[in-house]
């Protein structure tokens, strides 16, 4: 029988507070629905506070990873405004309060739990500002080449050659080297070659750099350089290195495609043998046999 009532009691008990939550629910519902569209107004505020300061920088700020970042700090900053406006006006001073000195602990908390991503945010921002890569720029880092399509807080975007996107961490472009194709209009391409035993080493030499050196202008302090380089299997080896404009890795390709062929015509033109390996098989050593 007591066990009957304390049940009766307990449910009685559910169901006022059930029926207080719902008054309050209903009491507070302008508020609330006031608060929501206090919320959205700012997210469309922060959206279009995001596209004029992205005009701005524009104007004064050239790397578009600095505006990038920017414009995103701006907007977070916009919404996160309109988020305490909205608990303002749902008069949760105390949660708000209570959010805002349970911060640093659940700082603590969450740091040590996501210090990689913390890691890349970092990372992301040093990367935004760092002048020697920007967005455009052709790009070599992780065993990975390509145009750098966009740097946010936790990756950086490359997009290959192959038209496919890579997503790199922040991180590893800071901890790793990197190079940067667009960071000079100018670059020296290293071609390598070799020529026959029997060929004259000083006409190949110079017919080398007359054929590169007109179709490919070297500017005030840049020359053709040729060196022969070993005595090879089957040839004798050589390196001929020049200056031409290179922006990515494709005008590399492009440059050694050109002296190949080029290189190629004056050699034709004048016996000159590019040999490919030769193996000599001796037979010299017959085997006899001897019948009884």
């Amino acid at each position: 029988m007591e066990e009957s009532f304390n049940l009766k009691e307990s449910l009685e008990g559910i169901t006022t507070k059930l029926i207080s939550w719902l008054d309050s629910i209903i009491l507070n519902l302008p508020n609330f629905l006031l608060a929501v569209i206090v919320f959205i107004l700012f997210y469309f505020i922060a959206k279009y506070t995001g596209k004029l300061a992205n005009k701005l920088l524009k104007r004064s700020v050239k790397q578009a990873s600095i505006r990038q970042i920017t414009v995103k700090v701006i907007k977070a900053i916009v919404i996160l405004i309109g988020f305490f406006i909205a608990l303002g006006i749902l008069d949760l001073n105390k949660v708000l309060t209570s959010v805002l000195a349970g911060a640093g602990v659940l700082g603590l908390a969450i740091g040590f739990a996501v210090q990689g991503t913390l890691n890349n945010t970092f990372s992301g921002i040093l990367l935004s500002f760092l002048p020697e890569i920007q967005i455009g720029d052709w790009i070599e880092s992780n065993s990975y080449a390509g145009a750098v399509y966009e740097i946010n807080l936790r990756n950086i975007v490359i997009k290959q050659s192959d038209n496919n996107y890579v997503v790199i961490p922040n991180s590893k472009i800071l901890e790793e080297p990197f190079k940067n194709f667009s960071h000079t209009s100018r670059s020296r391409v290293m071609l390598e070659c070799g020529v026959g035993y029997s060929s004259n080493l000083e006409e190949v030499k110079k017919m080398t750099i007359e054929t590169i050196g007109a179709h490919f202008k070297q500017k005030e302090n840049e020359e053709v350089e040729f060196m022969f380089t070993e005595f090879g299997g089957s040839s004798i080896n050589f390196v001929v290195r020049f200056w031409t404009d290179v922006q990515k890795n494709r005008d590399i390709l492009i440059a050694k495609d050109i002296a190949i062929i080029e290189i190629k015509k004056t050699f034709d033109k004048n016996g000159i043998n590019i040999p490919f390996p030769i193996r000599t098989i001796d037979f010299s050593n017959t085997l006899k046999t001897e019948k009884e």
